[in-house]
């Protein structure tokens, strides 16, 4: 690839990323992404707020961070009113990507941006400048079929607005690791290109330190209520335990019992160490989360977030075949789950790194020649 003409220092490119603020998946899997764009010297800005804003900073603090309101959305504590809270919500969401459309057209007045990358933020689009749209979910999974043609429809509307859809998988949907959902029968109208697998995550190889890792992650209260769930049952456990509670920005730490040491976030570098020292991790099933363990080739349990379409349809994915041992939340018995675990195959996932550098590096030409021509 040659890179002689997208590093010229004199052709520097604005980049505007904001991810969504739905859990922190959306923001860790954009890790990777902003290290390929400064790899060919785009300058690049960030947007959000919250435990996002927190994270981003963390990872490139010398990196501005604008302010942007994130969708907010709660879900509900049980399963079977989770999609009838989502629908209760419709209308704020709508509100969100009403006004963050709004917010991009007043900032594309006051910064010289060349291009914008949105992480499943459906208003972050502009009939000026082109727009990239990120997502794994091209085929809506809700748990109900006639919604989910629905849903795909609808977030194809919007999907159709931006210039092009990046999609963090394997090109083919054999082994790849979003299976339906990220290779539909009938994509967007717009070019679809994907990006391998990302994760900010590099296997280390180093000597076991603890026996089992819980990450927690995800909106609340559900978040909440699986930490709860998992405290309540690793009291008296001989493991050494570690728990990563997915709180950037927070300042008070739990503090440490006598086999379980608690995190409340941690830097990339760190969380890559700490899986990289445990023997098995437990986790939700987030698109995001399932990439950074297949980078790791790590054994893991996961539990999908009761009532989300997506992570059910994930676990169910990949406990066929025979990638991750998956459970439900409902009547989880640790003992027990770690127990059947200790049966399960755990074959190795498939991976394709670096992929993104070529989508990117693509799209920042077509940024300079739409500049030169302009």
């Amino acid at each position: 690839m040659n890179q002689e003409y997208i590093n010229n220092p004199g052709e520097e490119m604005f980049i505007l990323l904001a991810p969504l603020d739905w859990g922190l998946g959306h923001a860790t899997r954009c890790i990777p992404l902003i290290y390929s764009l400064q790899k060919y010297r785009a300058t690049v800005i960030l947007a959000g707020e919250g435990p996002v804003a927190a994270l981003l900073k963390q990872e490139f603090p010398h990196l501005q961070i604008l302010p942007l309101k994130g969708y907010r959305i709660r879900y509900a504590p049980g399963k079977k009113s989770f999609l009838l809270k989502i629908l209760s919500q419709l209308p704020k969401i709508q509100s969100s990507i009403y006004q963050e459309n709004k917010w991009l057209n007043d900032i594309t007045r006051t910064l010289p941006l060349h291009g914008i990358i949105s992480d499943n933020r459906l208003g972050l689009h502009s009939n000026k400048l082109p727009s990239v749209y990120i997502t794994h979910q091209l085929k809506i999974e809700t748990g109900l079929g006639w919604i989910n043609k629905f849903a795909q429809l609808l977030h194809y509307k919007f999907i159709n607005q931006f210039t092009e859809c990046w999609v963090p998988d394997l090109p083919g949907k054999s082994g790849s690791l979003g299976g339906n959902l990220s290779h539909p029968i009938n994509p967007p109208r717009i070019p679809v290109k994907y990006l391998g697998s990302l994760s900010r995550f590099k296997t280390q190889k180093s000597a076991k330190k603890y026996d089992l890792l819980v990450l927690l992650s995800g909106p609340e209260p559900q978040r909440t209520i699986f930490e709860k769930l998992l405290l309540g049952q690793v009291t008296g456990m001989p493991d050494r335990i570690a728990f990563v509670r997915g709180l950037p920005g927070e300042r008070v730490k739990r503090g440490d019992q006598d086999n379980v040491t608690f995190f409340n976030h941690l830097p990339a570098a760190e969380l890559n160490a700490l899986i990289d020292v445990s023997a098995l991790v437990i986790a939700r099933a987030g698109y995001s989360t399932i990439m950074d363990l297949a980078a790791l080739q790590k054994k893991a349990i996961l539990v999908p977030t009761p009532g989300q379409g997506e992570q059910e349809y994930l676990a169910r994915y990949m406990h066929a075949g025979g990638f991750f041992y998956t459970c439900n939340q409902d009547n989880f018995l640790l003992k027990q789950v770690l127990s059947d675990a200790a049966l399960f195959s755990f074959a190795p996932l498939p991976i394709q790194h670096g992929a993104q550098d070529k989508v990117v590096y693509d799209w920042l030409m077509s940024l300079r020649k739409r500049k030169v021509v302009q």
